[in-house]
């Protein structure tokens, strides 16, 4: 009996860009069912269920691939050929195919056993879907050469009874399934050039990249546009934050009136100390002057705490619904900024981390607050404009949170920087540039928290991230999260 797909965990995916991944040794009858389950169900959310039966072909054909390479790497080794030389190449060849069939449970054994496996990787990214194989042995340039000159030739074939014999490879049997992928592409309308095949870091990647059809896209947009009008009807920062920024970013500002204007609101006061006597600050003793206090925090670190603060102002009625996103929102801010200070060791950075964890999933937070009469009112926008229901379901349930976060905090002039870690903290190789450090040090921050969660697994934390912060592999990063979590725990408790 197939196991259940799990929906919840597929729109989580769909939901924060992070990848679901699928790791085998091997691809029996009864997996290849199951992968195409999960597919399925990716599609059905991406409201591109018709795109099924053609993609599952390609992605069987590619997996299959994957296996056959990990199987050609155990037989190679046992004959004691060089599969990256040419002649020990065709020697082997000769019989591999026949030879490996006829015992290919021990061969299966045989790759378990070295550890070569096949991953499937599922995900959303941008406007794209893709489906990424990967194998842990380099491809050759004889296999990839061979791969390619398929491609290149089957670009004039649209059918599979066009393509001539002599493209078709009887020793492995993998150029008949290229050429139909090809064709596969061609027929949902795209090229070849959604297929790629590339080695990183030890791995074989092929990868079906799948941009969303016009029409989809068109009515996602008209979606987004309607709920942004409800962002537009969200009220501005309170009158006294707005006040506030303003004297601060006034050089003329005295401190002492900066000061004055806080006291006058005695939540904000208190916020303001407590952030200036946790643990982040480290203060050899505790801090109830608001004058001295602004001095030690710096006008750009005040500047930052009143966006936080400003959100949870306007939020604060349904703080209590939504405690559960608030706590993450701490924890992730404390990640970041523990990640700045002591893995990039950019001081630079160190404000906009912690803040930009806090907001991150300023989105999430709408979605949660928007009151039911206008969440009745979108539907009803919907089905007159023939915009399926299922598509609202999916935006209201956080889909585009990212996205809807970050024209919030466009509407509430927030900063640039803090815009590009809440738009892209799902999807940071889209972050523009100059923004990288802050951006990707937020992913990660909550792609640690979600790993504490439970939410999501090593394998899904991007590995050119991992690699950037030092993190060599999944003990590393668990020990880090052990330290992380105690100091969390401590600086909260002081409170």
């Amino acid at each position: 009996m197939l196991p259940e797909v799990d929906i919840e965990k597929v729109r989580r995916s769909l939901h924060t860009s992070v990848p679901l991944v699928i790791k085998l040794y091997s691809i029996p009858h009864e997996t290849e069912l199951y992968l195409e389950r999960i597919l399925e169900a990716f599609l059905v959310e991406l409201g591109q269920e018709k795109l099924k039966d053609r993609l599952a072909y390609c992605m069987r054909e590619i997996a299959l691939n994957a296996q056959k390479a990990n199987t050609k790497r155990v037989y190679f080794n046992e004959k004691k050929l060089d599969i990256t030389h040419k002649d020990d190449y065709e020697t082997g060849m000769q019989n591999f195919k026949e030879e490996t069939l006829e015992n290919i449970n021990y061969y299966l054994q045989q790759q378990k056993e070295h550890g070569f496996y096949v991953k499937i990787v599922f995900q959303k990214k941008g406007n794209d879907f893709s489906i990424c194989v990967k194998n842990n042995v380099e491809i050759t340039k004889t296999e990839q050469i061979r791969v390619f000159d398929r491609i290149a030739r089957a670009r004039a074939f649209n059918s599979v009874e066009d393509a001539p014999a002599t493209l078709i490879d009887n020793s492995e049997g993998a150029g008949l399934g290229i050429i139909i992928i090809v064709l596969m592409l061609k027929k949902i309308g795209l090229s070849e050039d959604c297929f790629d095949l590339d080695c990183r870091d030890g791995e074989t990647h092929a990868i079906l990249t799948i941009p969303f059809s016009e029409v989809h896209l068109e009515k996602l947009d008209m979606l987004i546009a309607e709920f942004g009008k409800e962002i537009d009807a969200l009220p501005q920062f309170p009158e006294n934050i707005v006040h506030l920024q303003k004297l601060i970013s006034d050089p003329e500002t005295d401190i002492t009136d900066i000061a004055r204007q806080i006291s006058v609101d005695p939540s904000l006061t208190a916020d303001l100390l407590k952030l200036v006597n946790s643990a982040q600050f480290m203060l050899p003793k505790k801090v109830d002057n608001i004058v001295e206090a602004v001095k030690l925090v710096g006008l750009r670190t005040l500047k930052n705490l009143l966006y936080s603060y400003g959100t949870q102002k306007i939020f604060f009625r349904k703080f209590s619904d939504i405690k559960w996103l608030w706590d993450h929102s701490y924890r992730t801010a404390f990640y970041a900024y523990t990640l700045a200070k002591n893995f990039k060791r950019k001081k630079d950075i160190l404000d906009d981390a912690y803040v930009g964890g806090i907001l991150h999933d300023l989105g999430q937070i709408i979605f949660t607050s928007i009151h039911p009469s206008r969440l009745a009112k979108i539907n009803n926008f919907c089905k007159a404009k023939n915009i399926p229901t299922g598509m609202f379901e999916r935006l209201s349930s956080g889909l585009n949170h990212a996205d809807v976060g970050a024209r919030i905090a466009e509407k509430w002039n927030f900063p640039k920087q803090l815009i590009a870690a809440i738009r892209f903290h799902h999807e940071p190789d889209l972050a523009p540039p100059e923004f990288r450090d802050i951006v990707n040090t937020v992913y990660l921050a909550n792609a640690i928290a979600n790993l504490e969660e439970k939410k999501i697994n090593f394998e899904q934390i991007e590995p050119p991230i991992l690699k950037e912060f030092g993190f060599e592999d999944e003990n590393h990063i668990m020990e880090i999260l052990g330290r992380m979590q105690k100091a969390f725990e401590q600086a909260t408790s002081i409170h």
